[in-house]
C-alpha cells in the first residue's frame, strides 16, 4: 500500500487555523502560500516515492555493526544523499548558514511526511535538525563557523547524547565527565547510550553533542556542561582530520525502528579522552540541551501523528478492499468498510490522528509567533503558550501513535497480527516515541507543575478561554451538521477548566495528588484541545462552503469534528472524576504494591 502525504489536509489547516496568513500579509515571514503550497506538494512527492519504498525493507535489514562501523539498510545512504541534496535538510536553520528558515508550522508538516514514510529515516534529520538549533543559540561564532554550514547541508549529521545507564530520566546521576585543557578544549569520557544515529554510513561526519561533568562542578543538574564531539576531527581549514576518541561499541536489537541504529557510545576509550568543545557555560549545559529537546519533543509528537496517519491510510485501504459479511446495499458479501463497527474504528483513527496533528501544528503556530512577532508582550504570551502545548502535543500525539496503530492492526484482523500487511510494523515503530525525548509520564509531569503555574495560571486559563469560544461559536451557528458538536465541547471544556482549578489549588501544598492525576489531566487537556482544533477546521470548512465551495473534503471536516466532539471527547467528565477524585486511590493503594 503506497503512501500518500495528506498535502490538502495540512494546507488547509495552516491556511485557517494558524497565525501563518498573518505573519505572511505583515511581512514577519517572507513567503506566500504560492510557495508553501509547492513545498508541500514536493516534500510529500519525495516521502512518497524515495523515502516510502526503503522503510519495509529497512524494518527486515536492521543495521550492522562491525569494527566499530554501523551499516545502514540497502538504500539509506542514497535516500539520505538526495534528501539532503535537495535542500530538505536546510529547511529549518538560519539563512546565515545556509538554511531556509522555513516557520516551524511548516517545518513540522514536513518532518511529518519524512516520518510517515519511515521513522526510522525520519529521526536522523529530526537530530541534525535538533542540534543545528542548539549551537545556532548557544555555540560560540568559531563554532557555528566551523560546524553549521556542513550540518545544514546535511554533509554531518547531529546526535543528543544524555543518557547513561544508571541515569535514565534521572539527569542528575550522570558521570560522564570532561577535564579541560590548557589549549582550550576539554577531554571527554564516559559511556552513553540509546543515541540514534550515533555511528552510521550516510553521512561523513557526526557532531555529538554530550552532557557530561567538569572535575569541580556542583552536584546534581547545576554541573551539567554541553560539549561538542565530532566523530571526526576538523582542521583548521575546514577539512577533516583525524578520527576523535569516539566509537560505537554496540548497537540495540530493538521492536522497532530497525532502520535506525540505536548505538552504545563510549567517549575516551583508549585513554587520553575525546576532543570536545564547550557549548554555551560551564555548568550551564542543561539550559542550552534543552533548546534541542524541546523542539526534539514537538518533533516526537510530529512521529506519532506521522505513524498514526500511515496506519490509517492502510486500515482505510485495507478496509476498502476486504470483503466479508453481509451489508445493505451490497450483494454477495460487502467490503468491510460498511461494517458499523469497523466504521467506528476507521472513524477512531482519523480523528484521533488530526485531533493529535492539530495540536502539534497549534504548538509549531505558538513557536512562530514567539519567534517573529514584533511585539515583545506578544512574543512572550506566545512562547508561554508553546511551552503549555509541548508536553501534551508530545504525550497525546505519541500515545495515539501507539492507539491508532494498534486499531489498525484489528482493522486488518488475523492479516494484522503477520508481518505481511505492514500494520504490525508500524504498531512496534510507534511504541518507543511515548518513551524517548522524556517519557509520557514526565510529560505529564511537566504539564502540571511547571506550565500550568505559569503566570498564577494566567496562560492556562487563555487557553481555555479560546477553546471555550470556539465551542460558543459552533454552538452558536445551530447547525444540524454539527449534530451536538458545540454541546459536547462545551461540556469538555468546561470539565478541563474545573480539573485545572482543582490542580492549580493542590500545588502548593498537595503536589502528590496532583503528581497521581497529572496522566488523566494531561489526556483531559488533550481531549479539549483536539476537539477545539478539529471544531475550528470544521467551521472554516463550513463557511467555505456556504460561499460555495463543492470540495467534498470539506463535508468530511465537518463530520469528523463532530465525531470527536460526540464519540471521543465524551470521556471528558470520567478523565475529570480520574483527577478530581482517583488521586487517594492512588496513593492508598500500598497494599497492592505490598503483595505484587
Amino acid at each position: 500500500m503506497s503512501y500518500r502525504a495528506p498535502v490538502e489536509e495540512v494546507a488547509f489547516f495552516l491556511k485557517t487555523c494558524t497565525a501563518l496568513p498573518l505573519l505572511m500579509e505583515q511581512g514577519l515571514v517572507d513567503l506566500s502560500f504560492d510557495v508553501v503550497d509547492p513545498v508541500l506538494e514536493e516534500a510529500g512527492k519525495f516521502a512518497a516515492s524515495v523515502i516510502a519504498p526503503l522503510d519495509k525493507v529497512s524494518d527486515k535489514q536492521g543495521c550492522t555493526l562491525k569494527d566499530g562501523g554501523v551499516t545502514t539498510p540497502e538504500g539509506w545512504r542514497a535516500a539520505y544523499e538526495a534528501w539532503a541534496a535537495a535542500g530538505w535538510s536546510s529547511v529549518a536553520a538560519e539563512e546565515e548558514f545556509g538554511g531556509q528558515h522555513l516557520p516551524t508550522s511548516v517545518t513540522s508538516a514536513l518532518t511529518e511526511f519524512w516520518n510517515s514514510a519511515s521513522p526510522a529515516f525520519g529521526i536522523g534529520g529530526v537530530l541534525t535538525m535538533g542540534a543545528i538549533e542548539a549551537l545556532t543559540a548557544h555555540g560560540s561564532p568559531e563554532l557555528q563557523q566551523t560546524y553549521l554550514t556542513k550540518m545544514v547541508a546535511g554533509t554531518w549529521t547531529g546526535t543528543m547524547n544524555l543518557t547513561e545507564s544508571q541515569a535514565g530520566s534521572d539527569l542528575a546521576a550522570l558521570r560522564a565527565k570532561a577535564v579541560k585543557q590548557a589549549d582550550g578544549t576539554y577531554r571527554v569520557f564516559g559511556t552513553k547510550i540509546f543515541i540514534s544515529y550515533g555511528e552510521h554510513d550516510i553521512a561523513e561526519n557526526i557532531v555529538h553533542l554530550v552532557l557530561a561533568r567538569l572535575p569541580d562542578a556542583p552536584a546534581g543538574t547545576r554541573g551539567i556542561s554541553l560539549f561538542l564531539v565530532p566523530k571526526i576531527l576538523v582542521n583548521g581549514d575546514g577539512s577533516l582530520g583525524a578520527r576523535n576518541d569516539v566509537v560505537c561499541a554496540g548497537i540495540e536489537h530493538k521492536l522497532g525502528l530497525h532502520g535506525s541504529p540505536t548505538c552504545t557510545m563510549v567517549f575516551g576509550e583508549k585513554g587520553e579522552g575525546a576532543i570536545g568543545y564547550l557549548v554555551g557555560e560551564e555548568n550551564r549545559g542543561l539550559a542550552c540541551m534543552f533548546t534541542m529537546m524541546n523542539n526534539a519533543r514537538l518533533a516526537v509528537g510530529i512521529q506519532g501523528v506521522a505513524v498514526a496517519e500511515r496506519a490509517t491510510q492502510r486500515a482505510f485501504a485495507y478496509a476498502k478492499d476486504r470483503r466479508q459479511g453481509k451489508a445493505p446495499g451490497f450483494e454477495g458479501s460487502a467490503p468491510i468498510i460498511a461494517h458499523p463497527d469497523v466504521k467506528r474504528m476507521l472513524l477512531t483513527m482519523r480523528a484521533e490522528t488530526d485531533a493529535a496533528r492539530a495540536i502539534c501544528l497549534k504548538t509549531a503556530d505558538a513557536l512562530d509567533r514567539a519567534h517573529r512577532l514584533p511585539d515583545p508582550s506578544a512574543r512572550a504570551a506566545a512562547l508561554a503558550e508553546a511551552s503549555l502545548l509541548t508536553p501534551v502535543a508530545k504525550a497525546f500525539s505519541t500515545d495515539i501513535g501507539i492507539e491508532v496503530a494498534s486499531t489498525g492492526v484489528q482493522v486488518h484482523g488475523g492479516m494484522g497480527y503477520v508481518e505481511e500487511t505492514g500494520a504490525a510494523q508500524h504498531m512496534r515503530d510507534a511504541r518507543i516515541f511515548a518513551i524517548y525525548e522524556g517519557t509520557n509520564g514526565i510529560q505529564a509531569i511537566d504539564l502540571v507543575t511547571r506550565k500550568l503555574p505559569q503566570e498564577g495560571g494566567d496562560v492556562v486559563s487563555a487557553v481555555i478561554a479560546d477553546y471555550r469560544d470556539i465551542a460558543a461559536e459552533v454552538a452558536a451557528l445551530n447547525s444540524p451538521d454539527f449534530g451536538h458538536t458545540g454541546v459536547r465541547l462545551a461540556e469538555t471544556v468546561d470539565a478541563l477548566a474545573r480539573a485545572t482549578r482543582k490542580m492549580l489549588d493542590w500545588l502548593p501544598s498537595d503536589q502528590a495528588k496532583a503528581l497521581a492525576g497529572a496522566t488523566p489531566y494531561l489526556r483531559l487537556f488533550a481531549r479539549a484541545a483536539g476537539g477545539a482544533y478539529l471544531a475550528k477546521v470544521a467551521l472554516a470548512a463550513y463557511a467555505e462552503r456556504a460561499a460555495g465551495g463543492t470540495d467534498p473534503r470539506l463535508a468530511a471536516r465537518i463530520a469528523l469534528a463532530r465525531f470527536f466532539a460526540e464519540n471521543l471527547a465524551t470521556e471528558a467528565k470520567g478523565l475529570e472524576e480520574s483527577v478530581t477524585s482517583g488521586a487517594n486511590g492512588v496513593l492508598e493503594a500500598e497494599a497492592v504494591l505490598a503483595v505484587a
